[in-house]
């Protein structure tokens, strides 16, 4: 990091400051209010099933690998 920002920790301070205090957040809604004025930003968006997939510790798997089959539900 420059010098010129002083210690590490004065910058990381601003910028928790400023995150707690969603100053991001405001200028984020400010830049697109004004680009939805101006018509630079296409809203429509499509997610296709295909390509959006779930990481397998999302989707319930389980730790360790596979269930044996003795353990599967419905195994007797």
């Amino acid at each position: 990091m420059p010098e010129r920002y002083g210690p590490w920790a004065m910058p990381h301070t601003r910028f928790r400051r400023r995150v707690t205090n969603e100053t991001f957040e405001r200028m984020l809604r400010a830049a697109r209010a004004k680009a939805d004025v101006a018509g630079d930003i296409y809203w429509p968006v499509s997610a296709d099933s295909t390509v959006v997939r779930a990481h397998q510790h999302a989707a319930g798997a389980r730790k360790g690998g596979p269930m044996p089959a003795s353990d599967a539900p419905g195994a007797a």
